[in-house]
């Protein structure tokens, strides 16, 4: 079972045909977003449910203050496990546009830095998301609502072997670029109007040297400060965001 927590989150999920079983609220939850997840419930034919706070933290993960209907925003829904797509799904949906953009997660282990990655994904026009199935959080209830319903509209594959896949990739002429501290050059030095696949990597670690090997061309953002290296899911909005702007100066 897998539980989509939040009012946004939950509408999404809806307004995506997410495959939803049932939709609970919180008795006494009132308000403009809780009306439009039951009408969208009700459109879908999926059942709404207003419930007692014990049965709802019943579904609910164990949230650091305990506050269950509080952190869920007094909704949740049930759903069918989450569906990855296939890699060739996403590569031939991805060619469909002139510079196909992919973004490629190497083991990624906290599941709010994932959520707020796709979450910039999204945001950013990614095509497709690559994520390591082992070493690294799936798509969790928590990826989801950090993600503030960004997950509902990505295509998103999970792989055995990210070096197979990076070689699947360059047989359909994407650049492998990875995000890396050292040997690297300027993010904003590097011209993105090609298919890309942008790679980032384990919170600690960075991305793993096989796969570093395996990328074309390696960049980094210069780091002005004491500390040298920022969150994996700052610099990952930075660069797509990079990829973007440099693209749009044709």
């Amino acid at each position: 079972m897998n539980i989509i927590i939040g009012r946004k989150p939950v509408l999404e999920a809806l307004n995506a045909d997410e495959e939803i079983d049932q939709v609970y609220i919180l008795y006494g939850q009132q308000g403009g977003i809780i009306n439009a997840i039951k009408v969208a419930a009700k459109k879908k034919g999926i059942k709404c449910n207003q419930i007692p706070l014990e049965r709802f933290k019943s579904f609910t993960p164990v949230l650091p203050d305990r506050q269950a209907g509080k952190n869920a925003q007094g909704v949740i829904a049930v759903k069918q496990d989450y569906k990855f797509h296939s890699l060739d799904e996403i590569i031939s949906e991805s060619n469909k546009n002139n510079f196909p953009l992919l973004l490629i997660l190497d083991e990624i282990q906290d599941p709010h830095n994932v959520g707020a990655i796709l979450r910039s994904a999204e945001c950013s026009g990614v095509n497709g998301i690559i994520i390591t199935k082992h070493n690294s959080v799936s798509i969790t209830s928590t990826v989801v609502k950090t993600s503030a319903g960004a997950s509902e509209h990505l295509k998103i594959c999970q792989v055995n072997n990210l070096s197979q896949t990076i070689d699947e990739l360059k047989k359909n002429n994407f650049w492998i670029i990875g995000s890396a501290l050292g040997n690297a050059k300027n993010y904003n030095e590097v011209d993105y109007k090609i298919p890309t696949a942008l790679v980032v990597g384990n919170e600690e670690k960075g991305i793993r040297k096989l796969t570093a090997d395996k990328c074309d061309i390696l960049v980094k953002i210069p780091m002005l400060g004491k500390i040298q290296s920022l969150n994996v899911s700052v610099a990952t909005g930075i660069l797509l965001f990079e990829i973007i702007r440099n693209r749009q100066s044709i």
